[in-house]
């Protein structure tokens, strides 16, 4: 299963979640991402389907080494992108914003590019 944005901001909100509770459920996605627990049930089918989660009987859902290595490629070109935006003197709320979107289409190539321009390997 190739990923999209919408599973992209899944895997990095498990990612992100994952670092603050000592477990990751369907309720708690969905209340980080004000969506409807039934909308994000069906996204979690579709992620454990295509082997980027695994969901325990209880409920507990766990990134896959494959879920794990785009969740974090999406979270570093977001922190990345945002602190870079902010430093080029935009503000805050509109630089995460655009490195929400520019996240999921900036190929491996620009981003390693802009990685090196500015300084970070």
């Amino acid at each position: 299963m190739k990923t999209n944005e919408s599973s992209e901001n899944y895997l990095e909100t498990i990612l992100i979640l994952s670092h603050k509770n000592p477990v990751v459920r369907s309720v708690d996605i969905a209340t980080e991402l004000g969506f409807k627990k039934s909308s994000v049930s069906v996204a979690m089918k579709n992620l454990r389907e295509g082997g980027y989660i695994t969901v325990t009987r209880e409920g507990f859902i766990y990134l896959t080494d494959t879920g794990r290595e785009v969740a974090e490629m999406i979270y570093e070109r977001h922190e990345l992108l945002s602190a870079w935006l902010i430093k080029l003197g935009v503000d805050a709320r509109t630089a995460t914003e655009d490195a929400c979107r520019i996240e999921h289409v900036i190929s491996k190539e620009s981003f390693e590019a802009v990685k090196k321009h500015i300084g970070v390997s």
